[in-house]
């Protein structure tokens, strides 16, 4: 079974020929506590760096440009982890902060124009996840092959979209599929693309879960927890984005 999020998709043939070659022990093994503690240091990182960037940076002229150096910078932070299995901790939490800087600047701006949004899409991100967590301790929904195909399909569907209409809002000044201003009025295709998002990133958890718990049973080293913890903090900042946006469509 692959995961949804590209993070963790080759997680299953990671470390397969590292245990053959250099064997790990059980004491050296990572466990589904290692990715907890790890993911709640990260969700913490970002949080803290949220919440100074909320109350240092000011909205001067320059800093959209360095919001987006700053996206760019994530982005390529992703790539290179996610492509390499990256476990040094070092670049994840470098991740952490860059993504902490833009949430808290970003929702610092939806939250002058919709007060409260902020704590929704806060308590709805995690309401999701958590909800998907009990679910599938529960295995009221299980990782299956057809469960996987339709998230994944998802998913690269909504990113392809949204980057042509990004490009197409930057050559035509038109808000298609996605609204990017914080006021411009939303017709019925953003709020169905929202949706989608939101569904297909709460369901990519079920697999991540899955992939995290094999790859505990099959005894990958301890320090893969960070990737595993890694693949997590993008799922949910991705879900973060999808709910503070639907929220602000619902705001106008």
């Amino acid at each position: 079974m692959r995961s949804a999020n590209p993070v963790l998709t080759r997680l299953d043939d990671v470390g397969r020929t590292e245990r053959q070659v250099l064997g790990v022990g059980a004491a050296e093994a990572m466990t589904v506590d290692d990715v907890v503690t790890r993911t709640a240091g990260l969700l913490l990182l970002t949080g803290v760096t949220a919440a100074v960037a909320w109350v240092v940076f000011p909205q001067a002229v320059w800093l959209p440009a360095a919001l987006a150096g700053s996206a760019l910078a994530g982005l390529v932070l992703v790539l290179v982890i996610s492509l390499k299995q990256i476990t040094n901790p070092l670049p994840i939490a470098a991740y952490a902060v860059l993504q902490g800087l833009l949430l808290g600047v970003a929702s610092r701006a939806f939250e002058l124009v919709y007060p409260g949004i902020v704590v929704q899409a806060v308590v709805g991100t995690f309401g999701v996840f958590l909800g998907m967590a009990l679910l599938y301790r529960a295995r009221l929904i299980r990782a299956t092959p057809r469960l996987a195909r339709l998230v994944v399909g998802a998913l690269l569907g909504i990113v392809a979209l949204s980057l042509v209409n990004l490009v197409t809002y930057l050559l035509t000044g038109r808000q298609g599929l996605e609204a990017y201003s914080l006021t411009a009025e939303v017709g019925w295709l953003p709020y169905v693309i929202s949706g989608v998002a939101i569904i297909a990133g709460a369901f990519s958890f079920i697999l991540d879960f899955d992939l995290v718990e094999r790859s505990v049973r099959a005894g990958l080293p301890r320090r893969y927890a960070w990737f595993c913890a890694f693949g997590l903090l993008v799922g949910l900042i991705f879900l973060y984005w999808q709910i503070l946006r639907l929220l602000s469509y619902l705001r106008r």
